[in-house]
């Protein structure tokens, strides 16, 4: 080798060894997300808050003193593509962990592979079926009960409805939910007098509201999430039902404030405080809820303003969570991760309070919804 090509490579030597941290030192948390499909509005805020999180925590030197980074990758609200970018994930991005958004199906067609890999999975939607799979996911999801709770318990205390017609999609999480429903009413003294379904693409739900008229019911709870609802509210209105109430599922900030703007008072909801918040912090009264809230929703605004803040709350404690089970096991190996976050306790969160262990992978066991309205286009409480 002679002297112009030593000097060559010592220089190039030296200038690697300055060069600053790149991507690959980097801690890789994989998103299958329905970026596009019914499930993108959903989808799009739990990456929402996926982002602002893992800037906020880079704000403040990282986990174990490296960057989280985001790849993000958009399963077009299927299954079959929710496979492919897993593995695209696993394979070519080497990620350590998922934070996956709120398409179950999705999640349920990759867990298999992905427990196999032990890689942890931190879910907005509901837990795998099998047992070995569900101990590598974690749902960040209230379980769907609370959802149908809060709307009969405001049924049985506050009017009196006691007749009520279902109006179900044909989701994972609707049929869930439909089950609870048609079961829980008996404790709630109501009656399912109508049970009709909806596909996420119907443009006019006029027939299955008239049944639900004809059978007697005085509320249409709606079970499914995305714009399906407005159209609903068009169709009560257009039919001349003033007196039938429509108790829609948890949704995203600009279909409630839409279906509102249509129905008035006839349309309530069930919320999570923070979703409230964002219009109004006082709403949060407990001094470590709020303290977990505040930096969520000012960063939340700084970045999209006036966004829903429901799924992307649950986004935001997902990452600080995972963040501290990292530091907590001092790895981000799958298996040392998942030991770790079971470890955590209870955690005070943005969206939620959770109390994850070992036995319980359904982090939220409290009802964190209460009932809301639109009034003048914000989202309030139902006093």
């Amino acid at each position: 080798m002679n002297v112009k090509t030593t000097l060559a490579a010592a220089l190039a030597a030296s200038a690697f060894a300055v060069l600053p941290a790149t991507a690959q030192d980097n801690i890789k948390i994989g998103s299958s997300l329905g970026l596009t499909g019914y499930g993108s509005l959903t989808d799009g805020h739990w990456r929402d808050g996926l982002e602002i999180a893992i800037a906020a925590v880079n704000a403040k030197g990282g986990v174990l003193g490296k960057k989280l980074e985001l790849i993000a990758e958009d399963n077009k609200s299927t299954p079959q593509q929710a496979v492919v970018v897993y593995r695209k994930m696993m394979s070519d991005d080497k990620v350590s962990a998922f934070d996956s958004g709120c398409i179950s199906a999705g999640n349920f067609a990759a867990a298999s592979f992905v427990s196999k890999a032990k890689l942890p999975m931190f879910l907005c939607s509901i837990l795998p079926r099998q047992p070995d799979e569900q101990k590598w996911a974690f749902s960040f999801l209230p379980p769907p009960k609370f959802e149908v709770d809060a709307r009969y318990d405001y049924l049985k205390s506050k009017t009196e409805v006691r007749k009520i017609g279902l109006l179900a999609d044909p989701s994972p999480y609707s049929l869930l939910m439909r089950g609870i429903a048609e079961k829980a009413a008996a404790e709630f003294g109501l009656e399912v007098v109508a049970n009709e379904t909806y596909q996420q693409d119907d443009s006019d739900f006029s027939v299955q509201i008239g049944r639900i008229n004809s059978a007697g019911a005085g509320a249409i709870i709606m079970l499914g999430q995305g714009n399906a609802v407005v159209t609903v509210a068009n169709n009560v209105k257009n039919l001349g039902l003033n007196k039938i109430l429509v108790l829609g599922s948890i949704n995203e900030r600009d279909i409630l404030v839409a279906t509102g703007n249509v129905l008035g008072e006839q349309f309530l909801f069930p919320s999570p405080l923070i979703q409230l918040a964002a219009d109004d912090i006082n709403v949060i009264t407990k001094p470590e809820s709020r303290a977990a809230a505040e930096p969520f929703i000012s960063a939340m605004k700084a970045k999209f303003g006036s966004s829903d803040s429901s799924m992307a709350s649950r986004a935001w404690d997902s990452i600080m969570m995972m963040a501290a089970a990292m530091k907590k096991a001092n790895a981000t190996d799958g298996t040392a991760v998942r030991d770790a976050f079971e470890a955590l306790g209870h955690y005070d969160g943005a969206g939620a309070s959770y109390d994850f262990s070992k036995e319980q992978h359904v982090g939220i066991t409290k009802n964190p919804y209460v009932m809301a309205l639109v009034k003048d286009g914000k989202l309030v409480l139902k006093k």
